[in-house]
């Protein structure tokens, strides 16, 4: 029997994960707004599911809950970070209020998460962190640059993390997935664009659901994504980065592609501005 430490355990990958873990044997600490939403799978688990009141965006009360769970459960072999906010409409006509929501949601309450479980991780001797993504972390559509904001930010901070805390046997992976058939999109918080200098622009029609793509035509499957990463948290060795879905393979194979690309035509300017006479480490 493993223990794992999920936030956002109400619905989608979250809930799907709990799940799960509880079915094969696992104990499962879980934490969402409102408890009583697992109320279900306390009957049929009993005292495998511990659960805790959290807003993530509560860091006093989120060093409460890491620290109730570790003394209550012991070990801990898997943290996943996974309560996430998304946000739609165009970056000018955004509130202030819905700009610092997404960086509190998406970026500080993972960073206060990990900051909360490392000593313990530490003293442990190690465990797998994993932290929900997305392809939204290497590429970028109009009308959701908050959005991108905080992913390709918390990718920055993980791979920072991953080489302090490695040497303690604590193991981080970000799990990237691409358009998957949950509620995400009906569930965000969208802002119509009214400016009339957007009108019929790509950005403008996807943020009144112009540009939308169905569920059905979205080739991700819920269960599938919590499965995978289940087994990404069994690994003693995951990766880095995990891409989930056929779509952030292509689309993220092809943006680094020619992101590569592009860093090789610029190698002469970029050489270009070296002090005179120093030897790159590598030509």
């Amino acid at each position: 029997m493993r223990t794992w430490f999920i936030t956002g355990t109400s619905s989608g990958f979250g809930r799907q994960m709990t799940e799960q873990l509880l079915e094969r044997g696992d104990r499962v600490a879980a934490t969402l707004r409102n408890p009583a939403r697992l109320d279900d799978l306390a009957v049929r688990h009993g005292d495998r599911l511990w659960r805790a009141e959290l807003d993530v965006t509560d860091t006093a009360r989120m060093r409460k809950v890491v620290d109730s769970a570790f003394a209550d459960l012991g070990r801990i072999d898997v943290v996943v970070s996974n309560a996430g906010y998304g946000l739609i409409g165009l970056a000018e006509e955004l509130t202030d209020e819905q700009i610092e929501r997404q960086i509190d949601t998406n970026v500080i309450a993972p960073i206060q998460l990990a900051r909360a479980v490392t000593p313990y991780l530490r003293a442990q001797g190690g465990g797998n962190f994993l932290q929900t993504s997305s392809m939204g972390g290497h590429i970028a559509f109009p009308a959701m640059s908050l959005y991108h904001t905080s992913k390709w930010g918390i990718e920055g901070f993980f791979e920072a993390y991953a080489l302090e805390t490695e040497p303690f046997g604590i193991h981080t992976t970000l799990v990237e997935p691409g358009m998957v058939a949950t509620d995400f999109y009906g569930a965000a918080d969208s802002t119509p664009s009214q400016l009339p200098a957007y009108a019929g622009t790509q950005a403008a029609d996807f943020t009144h659901g112009r540009s939308s793509v169905p569920l059905e035509a979205m080739p991700g499957d819920p269960r599938k994504v919590a499965e995978a990463m289940i087994r990404i948290g069994d690994l003693e060795e995951p990766p880095r980065r995990q891409l989930l879905g056929s779509d952030a393979y292509h689309l993220v194979r092809d943006a680094l592609t020619a992101r590569l690309e592009s860093a090789e035509a610029q190698r002469e300017v970029a050489f270009s501005t070296d002090r005179d006479g120093f030897t790159p480490p590598r030509t």
